[in-house]
């Protein structure tokens, strides 16, 4: 037995970027800091703050809601799997890139909470149900 499973809190670095495809589905992509905070030790070290970012991939419902409801700055908790891909550079070169692949999506914005509360809560048990990542052989890269 294996388990993959990735539990994020964090703030969205950058507006997620969508696209449709033509047969209906969508995926977004944006990034997400992760903060540990720093400490001072027992002797007087100073360990600084430690931050972590991560590539975030949504498809379907989940993809819609953040396109709607995630911006820049925003506080999120996700759930999900980490995938690694590898693609060529444009100079020809074998790249790597780890994602964390969202299941489940939480926006912990006060301010926006308030304002979508009943509305979010709505698309985001529809979107749950409705998002399963697809299989490698669906995706259209």
């Amino acid at each position: 037995m294996s388990i993959n499973k990735v539990i994020l809190i964090g703030n969205v670095g950058k507006e997620p970027e969508v696209r449709y495809f033509d047969n209906g589905g969508a995926v977004a992509n944006f990034t997400l800091a992760t903060t540990e905070r720093g400490y001072t030790a027992a002797n007087g070290t100073i360990v600084p703050d430690k931050t972590e970012w991560h590539n975030i991939v949504l498809w379907r419902g989940l993809a819609e809601i953040a396109e709607k409801y995630v911006h820049k700055g925003s506080k999120i908790y996700i759930e999900g799997k980490i995938r690694t891909r590898s693609y060529d550079d444009s100079a020809g070169n074998k790249r790597y890139i780890s994602e964390i692949w969202g299941e489940t999506i939480e926006l912990l914005d006060r301010k926006l909470e308030e304002k979508t509360a009943e509305g979010a809560d709505n698309q985001q048990k529809t979107a749950d149900a409705s998002a399963k990542a697809p299989e490698e052989k669906d995706l259209p890269f």
